[in-house]
C-alpha cells in the first residue's frame, strides 16, 4: 500500500516536472529575440567614476501621483510634470499651487512647448499630441503613413521652424498591448530587432516622416544650439547619437555608457543632461548571443526577470561629447532616473516610478 502511494507521488511529481519544463522551453512568448553582441560593460570609471552628488535630494510632494517621467518648465513660468496616471501636472517652481492641466488618457513621456504656447507631447498610447494652454487635447499624428502606426511615441523636440522631431522607440512592441511602458520596453530591448526610429512632423502639411529608423528602443531627443543636429538615445544599445536634423545622417557621439539613457534634456550654457534610467546588468550582455535563454527568460515570472538593480544616476555633456557633470547615487533612492531639468537655482530630477519629484539647489 505504502509503496503504492510512493509511486503516485513520484508519478504526480514526474508529471508536474515535466509540465514545468514544457512551460519553460515550449510557451508561445510575444519576442523573437536576435543574437548582438554588446561591448564589455566599462563600468563606473573615468567622468563616470562612483560618486554621491545625487544623494539626499530634496523633495515635492506630488499627492498620490507616481513617475514624474517629464518635467519642464513652461512658457508661463509654471512647471510641468507628466506621470503615470495620465495626468499632466502643473505647479509653481516650488511645487506649490499644484493642479492637473490635462490627463490624456494615455501615458505622456516627453514633452515640449511651441511657439504658440501649446504643449506638444508625446504619448505612448496616444500618439504626438497638442495641448492649448487651457488644456484642450489634439492629436497631431499617430501614423506615418496608412497601415503604418506610430506604436510609442517616446521623447519629443520642437525645432524652432516648427518641426516637431519625436522618437517611436519600438514599432514591435506598444505599450497598449502589452501591459504599459516598462512591459513594452524590456520586450523591445530583450528583442534586440532595433526597429526604433526618429520621425519628424511638419505642421504646416500635418505629415510625418522617418528621418531615422534602425534603433534599439530609440527614447530621449533634444536638438542642438543651432537648430541642425539631433541627440538621440538607443537605450537598447547604450549609446547617444547625433542625428543630421535635415538628412538624418548620424555618427556615435557616446557608446558603451555604464547604463541606459533614458531622457535629454537641454540645461544652461549649452549643457545637455541625460538620465540613465538603470545600470547596466552582466547577465543581460552575456545573455546577448543566446536568443534561446532570453526567449526562456520572459516565461519566468516577472520578479525574476534580470531587471538591473535601482542606481540614481545623470550627467551633463556638451554637444561635441565632453562630460561635463556626472551626478550619482548608489544608492538608488530616487529610482530610475531619467534626466534633469536645470533652471539657474535648481536641478529637477525625472524619474520613471517615484512618488516625488526630487531635486536639488544648483551646485
Amino acid at each position: 500500500m505504502e509503496s503504492s502511494k510512493g509511486h503516485k507521488v513520484a508519478a504526480g511529481a514526474g508529471l508536474t516536472l515535466a509540465a514545468l519544463l514544457a512551460y519553460l522551453l515550449l510557451w508561445p512568448v510575444p519576442a523573437e529575440p536576435v543574437i548582438w553582441s554588446p561591448q564589455q560593460g566599462p563600468g563606473y570609471v573615468g567622468a563616470h567614476a562612483p560618486n554621491t552628488k545625487l544623494a539626499g535630494l530634496q523633495k515635492i510632494d506630488i499627492g498620490a501621483e507616481r513617475g514624474p517621467e517629464h518635467i519642464a518648465m513652461g512658457p508661463d513660468g509654471k512647471l510641468y510634470a507628466a506621470v503615470a496616471s495620465g495626468n499632466i501636472l502643473r505647479m509653481a517652481a516650488d511645487g506649490s499651487q499644484r493642479e492637473v492641466f490635462a490627463n490624456t488618457g494615455g501615458r505622456v513621456l516627453g514633452f515640449d512647448f511651441d511657439a504658440s504656447g501649446r504643449l506638444v507631447a508625446a504619448d505612448a498610447m496616444k500618439g504626438l499630441l497638442a495641448i492649448t494652454p487651457d488644456g484642450k487635447i489634439a492629436v497631431l499624428t499617430d501614423k506615418v503613413a496608412d497601415g503604418d502606426p506610430i506604436r510609442y511615441a517616446d521623447g519629443v523636440v520642437v525645432a524652432p521652424n516648427g518641426t516637431v522631431y519625436f522618437t517611436d522607440a519600438s514599432t514591435r512592441f506598444a505599450p497598449a498591448e502589452w501591459g504599459g511602458t516598462f512591459e513594452a520596453s524590456v520586450l523591445d530591448i530583450l528583442e534586440q530587432s532595433s526597429t526604433g526610429r526618429v520621425l519628424a512632423f511638419n505642421p504646416a502639411s500635418g505629415k510625418t516622416s522617418i528621418l531615422a529608423s534602425g534603433l534599439s528602443f530609440a527614447n530621449g531627443i533634444a536638438l542642438s544650439g543651432d537648430g541642425k543636429t539631433l541627440f538621440v538615445n538607443e537605450t537598447g544599445r547604450y549609446r547617444i547619437w547625433k542625428i543630421d536634423a535635415a538628412s538624418g545622417k548620424r555618427a556615435i557621439l557616446f557608446d558603451n555608457l555604464p547604463g541606459y539613457p533614458d531622457n535629454l534634456m537641454r540645461g544652461r550654457d549649452g549643457k545637455i543632461w541625460v538620465g540613465l534610467v538603470k545600470p547596466r546588468n552582466p547577465t543581460i550582455d552575456k545573455l546577448a548571443g543566446k536568443p534561446f535563454m532570453r526567449k526562456l527568460t520572459l516565461r519566468l515570472p516577472r520578479g525574476l526577470w534580470p531587471v538591473p538593480k535601482a542606481y540614481g544616476h545623470v550627467f551633463a555633456f556638451s554637444e561635441d561629447g565632453k562630460v561635463l557633470a556626472d551626478l550619482q547615487d548608489p544608492s538608488g533612492a530616487y529610482p530610475e532616473t531619467t534626466a534633469v531639468m536645470e533652471t539657474p537655482d535648481r536641478l529637477y530630477v525625472q524619474s520613471l516610478h517615484a512618488g516625488y519629484i526630487g531635486w536639488m539647489p544648483h551646485p
